[in-house]
């Protein structure tokens, strides 16, 4: 599989593991397997079912080092081992899947295993997916289209979440704010940046609730903001004056590169680079959870303490 990585696996009891101080076990048996527990959304994900009060069994590569709610159940594996997921499946009815990698090579074998225990999949995609077009306009969304055919062809009962730009991708600016408050990098143009506590809690909402099979839900912030003004809402929420320097793509694409990052992960993320500006703002976050998103002024808000 591209991309894959080396799986951690367990057996038996130590596929289930209990670390003191982190999780312990709950003694109701999960019937929702969170995958990318430990990333942005599924952490999330996972904290607000756990707060709902349903059992949560998440799928992580390493328990050692995951530092999740406490009540929630730990499966080790990865997804690129399906017989590592084939464990953590026992006694899941629902799963919520968050693909981490740059193609769908793998994906059939992962969604047969998945269908092989599970009734119901969550998936969560991006707002950039056109379904009446032919090929993507970037591999990040050609990724998600390919993995929402599959996911329709697998006889689950699926769920797609399309979701704007994820605010809490500013969080990799953290480190320039702190050295000297300029945050340089490509431009990508204005979207509804989609605070990811409210991505986290409509998949909550569609993973517990009736009325979402076979259907696409589109999740968006309240507000169309460029990159230039996410960064002036972090200066004005940590109170220092930020501001955006653009960096000429191939400028970053050999910062990327000496930095260590593969060519191919490089590459899908200067795509971004040549989107057209998104105006769509959709009401779905709102239908879903009942209150209105919150705006990136109030993501910075939560998250100035990572910025100082």
């Amino acid at each position: 599989m591209a991309g894959s990585r080396a799986p951690v696996t367990g057996d038996g009891e130590d596929a289930y593991r209990n670390i003191p101080g982190t999780v312990r076990l709950i003694t109701v048996m999960a019937q929702i397997l969170v995958t990318g527990a430990t990333g942005n959304v599924g952490r999330e994900v996972t904290a607000q079912l756990i707060s709902a009060g349903v059992p949560v069994r998440a799928f992580v590569r390493d328990a050692r080092t995951t530092r999740l709610p406490e009540g929630v159940e730990i499966a080790t594996g990865d997804l690129s081992e399906p017989e590592t997921l084939k464990r953590a499946l026992n006694g899941i009815t629902t799963v919520f899947l968050v693909w981490p990698f740059l193609t769908s090579e793998g994906a059939p074998a992962v969604l047969a295993t998945i269908a092989g225990s599970a009734r119901r999949l969550v998936y969560l995609s991006s707002s950039g997916v056109h379904e009446d077009a032919g090929r993507q306009t970037d591999p990040i969304n050609q990724l998600h289209s390919d993995m929402e055919s599959l996911i329709e062809a697998s006889g689950l009962e699926w769920t797609i979440l399309r979701a704007d730009t994820i605010a809490s991708n500013a969080l990799g600016w953290a480190g320039q704010i702190r050295q000297d408050g300029v945050v340089r990098g490509p431009d990508i143009a204005p979207t509804a940046v989609v605070h990811q506590a409210d991505v986290a809690a409509a998949a909550a909402r569609v993973l517990t609730g009736d009325g979402h099979v076979g259907t696409t839900h589109v999740l968006t912030g309240p507000q169309v903001v460029s990159r230039a003004e996410q960064v002036r809402l972090i200066g004005e929420a940590i109170g220092r004056p930020l501001r955006f320097e653009k960096v000429p793509v191939e400028a970053a694409r050999e910062r990327m590169l000496a930095d260590g990052r593969p060519p191919a992960l490089v590459e899908a993320l200067l795509a971004s680079t040549r989107r057209p500006r998104s105006d769509l703002i959709t009401s779905t976050v709102e239908e879903i959870v009942g209150r209105p998103p919150r705006t990136f002024s109030e993501w910075a808000a939560d998250h100035a303490a990572d910025f100082r």
